[in-house]
């Protein structure tokens, strides 16, 4: 066997190794190349690790017993097999190499290891001043066995990678005699701002800062170079090693009054971050140390996976984007096609309203921009206009309250100042629309005769269907050329639609403003619940009344109840399913099939393309059992209580004035009447993105037939442009394959900004809600208090939820509602009280509380919670 198999010098590796040495391995041989002091080592490859696994039978060791004891059984068999004679004869030689009895760091480096979507920091062992041969080669067996960790196990559980995909290599450096020590992070780490370095510094070795065993100092350094923070830990211990091998822990007095690093180490801290961050075009975490002699050593660099990515910039200075993902109730990323459809859809109200000139639609306006596969839009010159920060802020009050409380705080940032610029041309572009599209007749008409304004937007909902229009015999260019037409007329169908439910909730407000405390907060849900002629509201209870039918015929329960949900959708696509469920699932399909979950991203399947959803929801109605929970029943009681509330509400305000009492009167009855057609702009949108959906799919079977793509579904990972270039014989597959990659990374990212500075601040983070003991707060959205165990959710797709339950989800949208015909409760970490889960909470009169932060992170399947939603906060009893 050749040396270099199982051991290599660091000095030798770059990124190229990564799969023989892993990432910290990796990481040092390219900071050894760009010249950093970096303490001389090798590197044990994943040759001898996998050497060893063969040796122990690990696979088989795997594979047998409870899956839970997984991590056990995986130590177990590498600490006990025998490690062959070539590869300790080549550790113990390049051990030797680096010296007599030379003290060194024993580390894991693992292939998923500090990588830009996981870093895995912690997860396998470190072992410092290592001394001999024979420790040497225990440690190294010991680090081989940490793969098997529980909490590696749980880790890589949790970041989606497979756990036999992963290997072991073993880092073997000189130990630094560290008089100071520490972390290094090029930017900040908890408000993402990207100028500012973060260092935390602490006597002795940096084991004592990382494992957080001490209260280090902490210093923070604007990009200029301005110290704009030097706190003092009280450094009450000290990591020290200790003679012949290992660490001990030293306790220390008086850390608080001295400094561990005088201002020209902490510049040269910066500098060397931003060197390697340069290198690696990413921000990095960093652990250095600086020796008796004041010699500055770089032990290791990884990214901060913690990061959201940064949109390209937009214009000069500092901008301000907004995610107009979460504000849609989507936490997911959206495929590059999702996102290529926006920008042609966006380019509509850009020109229109804005006055922006838009070269090419495909190309999209220039305030649309993406990071991490989320759509934003850059709104800085709305918060540099007194008008923009009195209109975004009140509209996120209705969709996405706590993005409004943002925004709201930065009006004191000096770069954002309030500018110059005229209102005029603007109002003068929003008046212009208003009256092309007819919407001041529109909303007179909604508020005389409500029923005509319903049958003209069901009018506007025929016209779009000539739309969809498609000659059998087109071909994939004039698909193309088809798909951007119909999404080009997206934008009409809010000015055609909007002005009736608009009128509804004017209507509210006019009707607080008259009765004053008489309708309260908690008044005002009650008369919002079960409104009618709510499209996703009809959707779920049609889904429900299948649910009942199908509860009568045996076969279809039984079926239900006992198939997983992707066996019967191959039964239903092969008409194999018990008749009922056959002929009542087809029909639900042909009214709601073009509904999804995440169904404003056209690459996402539709629930007549996979309807394994809509079947999991219907076995999940089928364990309700109490008929006063019925799904109709609690709606129909909703239509009464909003009666009740409306004439109570108009009883209170007769004691004062009869007068204004009938206006409250009236002013309720049209909310009552027209506010429930919120949803149906949505829906004739998504008809349309599902409609493009279906031609886009036609090009992707054409692309794979020639070749150009490996799947049919693939061109839902390339945009409009890329789409028409395959068309001409471009070959975008590795494009496809990474940016599937990019996705998948995506799908587990559990934090997504509300709001982001160019700069890479999170606002939020700097503007917490206000605490409440013992509570988390967010917005209040269906007035009412429920107790009752907590089921997190954050794919809806084969969600369990138990009838009663209280359902905590990152957000929705209205491929989500089904399951809110069965929860007791709801709490969202998004939206505002007219975000789409609110909306449907109050009309199934349930208890919700919505723009809770981190709220599937806090609360815990199982945990007995209580929602108060007319106080907006939810509690753990005790």
């Amino acid at each position: 066997m050749a040396v270099e198999e199982f051991v290599v010098d660091l000095r030798r590796l770059n990124s190229g190794a990564l799969a023989q040495v892993g990432g910290k391995a990796a990481n040092l041989g390219e900071l050894i190349g760009m010249g950093f002091p970096v303490p001389r080592g090798f590197a044990v490859t994943t040759a001898a690790y996998a050497r060893v696994a063969e040796a122990a039978d690990l696979d088989q060791q795997l594979d047998a017993g409870d899956p839970a004891q997984l991590g056990e059984r995986g130590r177990a068999a590498l600490l006990t097999a025998s490690v062959p004679a070539p590869i300790t004869d080549d550790v113990c030689r390049a051990y030797l190499a680096l010296g007599q009895d030379v003290p060194v760091a024993v580390r894991s480096s693992a292939t998923a290891e500090d990588l830009p979507s996981a870093s895995f920091a912690g997860q396998q062992d470190t072992n410092l001043n290592v001394v001999g041969t024979e420790a040497v080669l225990d440690a190294v067996r010991r680090c081989w066995a940490s793969l098997w960790t529980d909490r590696a196990v749980s880790y890589r559980a949790d970041a989606g990678i497979e756990h036999r995909a992963v290997q072991l290599a073993v880092v073997v450096q000189q130990m630094v005699d560290a008089q100071v020590a520490g972390v290094l992070f090029t930017a900040d780490p908890v408000t993402g701002r990207r100028t500012r370095s973060v260092i935390d510094a602490s006597p002795g070795l940096g084991e004592a800062v990382v494992s957080g065993a001490v209260n280090p100092d902490h210093v923070v350094v604007e990009g200029d170079g301005r110290i704009v923070e030097h706190s003092l830990g009280d450094k009450a211990l000290e990591v020290r090693p200790r003679a012949g091998g290992g660490t001990e822990q030293v306790v220390t007095a008086g850390g608080a009054a001295r400094t561990s690093l005088t201002d020209a180490q902490i510049a040269a801290l910066v500098a060397m971050g931003r060197r390697v961050e340069a290198h690696y075009r990413a921000p990095q975490d960093i652990e250095w140390a600086i020796d008796g002699d004041g010699t500055l050593w770089l032990t290791q660099s990884r990214p901060i996976t913690t990061l959201h990515p940064l949109p390209r910039p937009s214009g000069d200075g500092l901008r301000v984007y907004l995610c107009v993902s979460l504000a849609q109730g989507l936490t997911r990323p959206i495929t590059p096609m999702g996102l290529s459809t926006f920008r042609v859809i966006t380019s509509v109200p850009a020109a229109d309203v804005f006055g922006v000139s838009i070269a090419d639609p495909v190309a999209g306006p220039p305030a649309f921009a993406t990071a991490g596969g989320r759509a934003f839009a850059d709104i800085t010159p709305g918060m540099r206009s007194a008008m923009g920060r009195a209109l975004l802020p009140r509209l996120l009050d209705i969709m996405e309250a706590r993005s409004a409380v943002v925004l709201r705080a930065l009006f004191d940032e000096p770069a954002l100042a309030v500018g110059t610029t005229s209102r005029w041309p603007f109002v003068r572009r929003v008046v212009s629309v208003l009256v092309r599209y007819r919407v001041p007749p529109l909303v007179a008409l909604s508020l005389l005769r409500p029923a005509a304004a319903r049958r003209r937007v069901d009018r506007f909902g025929h016209r779009l269907r000539t739309l969809t229009e498609v000659p059998a015999d087109a071909t994939a260019v004039q698909r193309l050329d088809h798909v951007q037409r119909v999404l080009s007329r997206v934008f009409p169908i809010l000015p055609g639609v909007a002005p009736v439910f608009g009128a509804g909730l004017a209507m509210l407000a006019l009707a607080r403003r008259l009765a004053g405390d008489d309708l309260d907060e908690a008044a005002s849900h009650e008369v919002l619940r079960s409104l009618p002629h709510n499209s996703t509201t009809e959707m779920d209870l049609d889904l429900w009344g299948l649910a009942t039918r199908l509860r009568a015929d045996a076969g279809a329960g039984k079926a239900l109840r006992g198939t997983p949900a992707v066996e019967l959708t191959r039964r239903y696509r092969d008409a194999a399913l018990p008749p009922a469920l056959q002929h009542g699932l087809g029909a639900f399909l042909r009214r709601h099939g073009h509904r999804a979950v995440a169904e404003i991203d056209v690459g996402m399947p539709r629930w007549s393309d996979d309807p394994s959803y809509v079947l999991g929801v219907l076995a999940n109605y089928l364990r309700l059992d109490a008929p006063e929970l019925a799904p109709d029943a609690v709606f129909a009681r909703g239509a009464l209580a909003a009666d009740a509330a409306v004439a109570s509400t108009v009883a209170r305000v007769r004691r004062r004035s009869r007068i204004r009492a009938l206006a409250v009167r009236l002013a309720l009855r049209r909310v009552r009447e027209l506010a429930g057609m919120r949803e149906t702009h949505k829906d004739f949108l998504v008809r349309l993105l599902a409609h493009a959906r279906a031609q886009l799919a036609i090009v992707g079977e054409l692309l794979a037939a020639s070749g150009l793509l490996t799947d049919p579904a693939d061109v839902f990972f390339l945009d409009l442009a890329e789409a028409r270039s395959a068309l001409a014989g471009a070959d975008h597959r590795a494009t496809v394959t990474a940016r599937r990659e990019e996705y998948d990374r995506e799908l587990r990212r559990r934090h997504v900004p509300r709001v982001l500075l160019s700069d890479g601040t999170e606002p939020e983070t700097l503007s917490r809600p206000a605490a409440v003991e013992g509570a988390l707060s967010g917005t209040p959205a269906s007035a009412g208090t429920v107790t009752a165990l907590a089921r997190v959710v954050l794919d809806p797709v084969g969600a369990h939820l138990e009838p009663g339950e209280i359902l905590v989800v990152p957000s929705t949208d209205p491929g989500w509602t089904p399951l809110f015909l069965t929860a007791g409760g709801l709490v969202m970490e998004m939206g505002g009280p007219n975000s789409h889960g609110a909306v449907v909470a109050r009309e199934y009169g349930i208890p919700a509380v919505v723009g809770v932060a981190d709220a599937t992170t806090r609360i815990t399947t199982g945990q007995q919670v209580t929602v108060d939603g007319a106080a907006g906060l939810v509690r753990a009893p005790v």
